[in-house]
């Protein structure tokens, strides 16, 4: 039986989707998912859990592990595996089950489910399956190109990640501010592409921030001394782009 510490050497840098419709059930069982996954979504139901699924695929980051219950309104469990397969073929999935749902589990071995957990949730049984598959997930050849996608050099020693949003420099993280990490997050978009003063404004707002002129000026400062030297270029007048 592996422990905690052997859990999150395996879950601390991966992300899962959890979709349960017991408002309850889903808020314990997220704080739990918090202390060994590094990015944790809830979904309410199976069309809610959909779309968030789609938005980040498409967005080329996806979930390492969907957790899901069966019996929910307007989208049940099989459904939504169903949609998830039909985007990514290999997705892991864990399905919660009730005892009295065992009509239900057929169709879903016969999807390619391979992880059943019954409810009430054995939360130590969970953690064993979370170890599994996030043991698997972490040592694949997929998993290592995804992470090599996801890493933005921005000089010799210094590195962001677009899956944890956890900047790097001279192997110390660096903390960012929501601010900081929004500019960051527009800037690598294209790097070397020149961003207009109005053109980060308008990121802000579609982020539910806001920043104007002054400030953008304040906050380019800051991360000058949070990058390598050059790397942040203004362009007079303009706004600015990464040179790297």
């Amino acid at each position: 039986m592996p422990q905690s510490k052997e859990i999150v050497r395996y879950t601390k840098k991966l992300s899962i989707l959890f979709v349960e419709d017991d408002k309850v059930l889903r808020e314990t069982t997220s704080e739990i998912l918090q202390n060994f996954f590094a990015h944790v979504v809830c979904a309410e139901n199976g069309y809610q859990g959909l779309e968030h699924f789609r938005d980040a695929y498409n967005q080329g980051m996806g979930f390492d592990l969907v957790l899901t219950d069966i019996r929910m309104p307007k989208m049940d469990g099989i459904e939504l595996i169903k949609a998830i397969y039909h985007i990514a073929p290999k997705q892991p999935v864990v399905v919660l089950s009730a005892h009295d749902e065992s009509d239900y589990l057929l169709p879903l071995i016969n999807l390619g489910i391979e992880q059943f957990i019954t409810k009430p949730i054995n939360f130590q049984e969970l953690l064993d399956v979370f170890y599994t598959i996030s043991k698997r997930v972490v040592e694949s050849e997929e998993y290592e190109h995804k992470v090599a996608q996801d890493i933005v050099m921005l000089g010799n020693e210094c590195s962001f990640n677009k899956e944890t949003n956890i900047l790097t420099k001279d192997g110390e993280e660096i903390y960012l501010t929501k601010y900081e990490l929004l500019f960051l997050q527009l800037m690598i978009q294209k790097v070397g592409k020149i961003y207009k003063n109005e053109e980060v404004a308008e990121f802000y707002e579609k982020n539910g921030a806001h920043i104007d002129m002054h400030n953008i000026r304040k906050l380019v400062s800051k991360m000058r001394k949070k990058l390598p030297e050059g790397v942040v270029e203004s362009i007079y007048g303009v706004g600015y782009r990464f040179s790297i």
